[in-house]
């Protein structure tokens, strides 16, 4: 488990992080979402104890990052925006090497052997790195990261650079490594984070404006769900039905599709599931249903919405990682 608490840091009189809570359980595959400059990595920097944080608190199953260092950051493998590799080393001797610095207790070989065939290097063991292709690199370093089997992984911009097949070999492998390590995973890229986590923060201006599970973002930000029904009828006639479901909070005819079809939305109280009532509703007076979706916001749009406001509200002069 990762507990931040409080977590803010100053570069002179800039506000990099401003004072930042959030819990990440044991499994779990954290999304860390913000546009460039939001405080993301500095944030990353300090709940790895590369840097020190002005004020707050970050505790990795059970230890604190500057009360005991060395112990915290045993528990951590961290991937930065640019892998930490040597270049002129091959692939097998740089992991060696990781495993001596880490102080590593598992038998050297079969560990080593094991996280190569977990991120599929295993045939690029003997090659130097400065031969291998940037998404082979990406590899690696996740391998450096995964050494010593750390409960707690934190990746930051792991799929900048890569081309769209590196990208979805990378985001299956941080899926699975969710299976065994609790997992933040740091990205200005929606698709990514929609593809790849549990769960989502997202960060403007150093604080975090939404935290919710992937799937319920949109309505934990707008407190309310909408429904996206196409529906043949006479519309007012239908507006007046659905309008009577109790959760409903408003019914728009924003679409004619053709004579006697047209869609709508229906926005409603996110604490209900109306699609039922919708149903009955529209067989009691005859009109049926042709299409029926959610018609909540996207990522996308609650991102910018997010952003936009966070940055209207007061941006900090300059940017920071």
């Amino acid at each position: 488990m990762v507990e931040v608490k409080n977590l803010t840091k100053y570069y002179g009189d800039i506000k990099a992080v401003d004072d930042i809570s959030f819990t990440v359980e044991t499994g779990e595959v954290l999304g860390f979402l913000g546009p460039n400059g939001a405080g993301k990595s500095t944030t990353m920097n300090m709940i790895t104890g590369y840097i020190s944080s002005t004020s707050g608190t970050v505790t990795i199953d059970g230890s604190e990052i500057l009360e005991d260092p060395k112990k915290t950051k045993a528990k951590i493998g961290y991937l930065p925006e640019i892998p930490p590799l040597y270049i002129d080393m091959t692939v097998r001797k740089y992991l060696e090497f990781v495993f001596d610095l880490k102080k590593v207790k598992l038998p050297e070989k079969e560990h080593i052997d094991e996280v190569m065939r977990l991120v599929r290097i295993t045939e690029q063991a003997d090659r130097i790195i400065k031969n291998l292709s940037k998404g082979y690199r990406q590899r690696v370093g996740l391998a450096q990261a995964l050494i010593g089997n750390p409960p707690v992984l934190i990746l930051d911009e792991p799929t900048v650079g890569l081309d769209p097949n590196q990208i979805i070999e990378i985001r299956k492998l941080i899926k699975s490594l969710g299976k065994r390590h609790t997992v933040i995973f740091s990205s200005h890229v929606l698709s990514e984070i929609s593809a790849t986590c549990d769960r989502i923060i997202v960060i403007s201006n150093g604080k975090i404006v939404a935290d919710a599970k992937t799937d319920e973002l949109s309505t934990a930000v707008s407190g309310e769900q909408k429904l996206a029904l196409e529906i043949e009828g006479i519309s007012s006639n239908v507006i007046a039905a659905i309008k009577k479901i109790p959760a409903v909070i408003r019914v728009s005819n924003y679409h004619d599709v053709r004579e006697g079809v047209a869609k709508y939305v229906v926005e409603y109280d996110k604490s209900a599931d109306i699609r039922r009532d919708v149903f009955n509703a529209m067989s009691r007076i005859g009109c049926p249903i042709l299409d029926m979706q959610s018609g909540n916001e996207t990522l996308e749009d609650m991102f910018l919405k997010l952003t936009a406001a966070d940055q209207t509200n007061g941006s900090r002069k300059g940017g920071v990682k």
